[in-house]
């Protein structure tokens, strides 16, 4: 569907031209004037996302909303974005995420308050970038970009070890997408010089050409998402960077490296995907169960959510390579509920670290008797994030369980124990800070929560509870899309044997 307004464009360039202007005339003396510019920016780039749900025609499985210029012509490259039923819902998840992280900081950075926001926003502008584009250059150069701001988000506003965890994150990320990067040139010459990605997706590769370039696909994504046993960065990211770059990191950007997996593994290579599904299952399992385990024993409350991401993300691996519709759309489901869940997990740790500044679990107990309706809205958060029925953690997985038995009774069964175990250490977390005797005095002075934290942590509840009572609009969303990509992925991609003639 072509459109006549540029609702992506303007959904992916206004954050930036609001991060920019920050930069460029943004000073610590005018911090309140920062931070209405800042919150203006998101709220404007949120606001032209909305015309993307409001019109989107769910019938339609291709590219909505489609805008396509020539970009370097040269390379036959082109600035080519679109949505479908797959990507929609994660340019809505960024925009609305970016206001939120923009209001949580809003008393709590201090120093170089206009590079804080413009770092988020442009952050915000480049990630919509990712969801959004069509063309295999550009897809690239917006996925890369994303490492800088969060590079610089980490490494300015992190904790004490905060060089070493966004040198980690760099590092990582971008040895994975070096060779993402040669099997796109590997695409562009054999589609005959074009980086469209439709084109790509029709090309009949020879098998062990597909598993060479789904490897280095994985390299990149598998990082990213991130998979065990490539996963150890995160918690390092995590604990050092500040609350917002938390939420962010969790909520969207691992998000980026299991859409590579959707719009570049499973449609360009379906037959090493099929061949290699084994693989993918269980360490996507691996992830699921030992990572759990991992989580039970944390003491920090950042590296618990950090390792219970890790195991979430198993899940949407898992969903995408048992290839079934209720599978691949759980996943997707489980992929925008987990931004609101572990979004809202980091935003309350962060409460409670403005206040003690700990975030160790031993330094807590008793919270409820001193903060009792952000109490409230934490037990709503670890509930969803144990996948208790009604709330949106429950909705995604029950779906991937349910396609996993379908496929295998055995891999469903061992899917099922992260139920087990993501209450386990949820719940056991929250007893520990939550319930009990006040047996610290600073805790008995804390203060609950104020007029922002509670909008903040309020809305993410009401998205969390309605995604999980009434989920019918995330699915109806994407059924055409994914059921679209499945069939694709059905049929071969191999190209067809010579046929031999004779006299």
């Amino acid at each position: 569907m072509q459109t006549m307004t540029p609702w992506l464009s303007l959904a992916i360039w206004i954050p930036i031209a609001a991060g920019l202007f920050l930069l460029a005339v943004g000073r610590d003396r005018s911090a309140a004037l920062v931070k209405t510019v800042a919150l203006a920016g998101s709220l404007l780039g949120l606001l032209v996302t909305i015309p993307l749900y409001t019109q989107f025609d769910p019938a339609q499985a291709g590219l909505q909303f489609v805008e396509r210029a020539v970009w370097i012509e040269r390379l036959n490259a082109h600035y080519h974005v679109g949505v479908d039923g797959i990507s929609v819902w994660f340019v809505l998840l960024t925009a609305f995420m970016t206001v939120l992280v923009v209001i949580a900081g809003w008393d709590v950075i201090e120093q170089k308050v206009a590079q804080y926001n413009a770092a988020f926003l442009t952050l915000s502008g480049l990630m919509i970038g990712v969801f959004a584009a069509a063309d295999g250059l550009l897809f690239y150069v917006f996925f890369e970009a994303t490492l800088i701001p969060m590079y610089i988000i980490i490494g300015i506003w992190g904790g004490p070890n905060r060089v070493y965890a966004a040198f980690k994150f760099f590092l990582y990320t971008l040895a994975g997408s070096l060779l993402m990067l040669v099997a796109f040139v590997y695409l562009y010459y054999t589609a005959g010089g074009s980086f469209d990605l439709a084109a790509w997706h029709e090309l009949k590769i020879p098998l062990a050409a597909q598993i060479l370039l789904f490897l280095a696909f994985f390299a990149s994504f598998a990082v990213k998402v991130p998979m065990w046993p490539v996963h150890t960065w995160l918690p390092d990211a995590h604990v050092e960077a500040p609350t917002g770059g938390s939420v962010i990191l969790a909520a969207i950007m691992l998000k980026l490296g299991a859409y590579g997996f959707v719009r570049f593994s499973l449609p360009i290579t379906p037959d090493a995907s099929h061949e290699l599904a084994w693989f993918i299952v269980a360490i996507s399992l691996i992830a699921v169960v030992y990572i759990g385990f991992v989580a039970l024993v944390q003491t920090d409350m950042k590296k618990l959510v950090a390792y219970s991401s890790i195991a979430h993300m198993g899940f949407v691996t898992l969903g995408f390579f048992i290839f079934s519709q209720i599978g691949v759309e759980g996943a997707l489901v489980q992929m925008i509920s987990h931004g609101f869940v572990s979004g809202a997990l980091f935003l309350c740790i962060g409460v409670m670290y403005d206040r003690m500044h700990s975030r160790n679990i031993a330094d807590y107990g008793g919270v409820v008797n001193t903060m009792p309706k952000f109490a409230a809205l934490m037990m709503l958060f670890a509930m969803a994030n144990s996948g208790l029925p009604a709330t949106s953690g429950f909705v995604g997985e029950f779906m991937v369980i349910l396609g996993a038995v379908k496929h295998n009774f055995w891999i469903g069964a061992a899917a099922a124990l992260t139920l087990i175990l993501g209450a386990a250490y949820s719940l056991w977390m929250y007893k520990r800070v939550i319930f009990g005797e006040i047996a610290n005095p600073r805790v008995a002075a804390l203060a609950d929560l104020n007029a922002r934290e509670f909008i903040v942590l309020a809305l993410l509840a009401v998205a969390v509870l309605w995604m999980g009572v009434y989920p019918k609009p995330f699915t109806d969303l994407m059924h055409a899309s994914v059921s679209e990509l499945l069939q694709h992925v059905a049929q071969s991609k191999l190209p067809a044997p010579a046929v031999l003639s004779g006299n």
